[in-house]
This record gives structure tokens, C-alpha cells and sequence, in this order.
């Protein structure tokens, strides 16, 4: 296999596997400790709860873009 392709399909993956861990560990945070929902008004554990995953949102674009400009100044 070309090394070019190979590479793509690497980072393909990585790009998969962190989006669905970010999204694993939000979604289980959010529905399994009942964070995500709110009980009349919001407490303060929903209000961290949505700060960290608009914060951890925002790394997560950040990482992945610098992961794919680092492989189109590679190519």
C-alpha cells in the first residue's frame, strides 16, 4: 500500500476514534448521571456539565484541525 494512503486511512481513523470517545464520554456523562437533562430548572451540576462539553466541543475541533493541516503540508 502507498504510504500517501496509508496515511490518510490513519488519520481517518484517529479522527473517528477521537470524535466517538469525546462523544462516548459526553453522552455517559450526560444520560447515564442524568446531567444532561433538567429538573425544572437547570442546577449547578447541568450548568458544568454543558460548559465542559461546549469547552471539550471546542479542543476537539482545534485538534482535529491542526491533526489534518499537519497532513496537507505534509503532501
Amino acid at each position: 500500500m502507498d504510504q500517501e494512503a496509508k496515511a490518510f486511512l490513519i488519520l481517518i481513523i484517529q479522527t473517528l476514534s477521537v470524535t466517538l470517545l469525546w462523544m462516548l464520554v459526553n453522552m455517559t456523562a450526560g444520560v447515564y448521571f442524568n446531567l444532561a437533562f433538567f429538573e425544572g430548572r437547570p442546577g449547578w451540576t447541568n450548568i458544568i456539565y454543558y460548559i465542559f462539553l461546549i469547552a471539550s466541543f471546542i479542543f476537539l475541533v482545534r485538534y482535529l484541525k491542526t491533526k489534518w493541516k499537519g497532513f496537507k503540508e505534509l503532501n
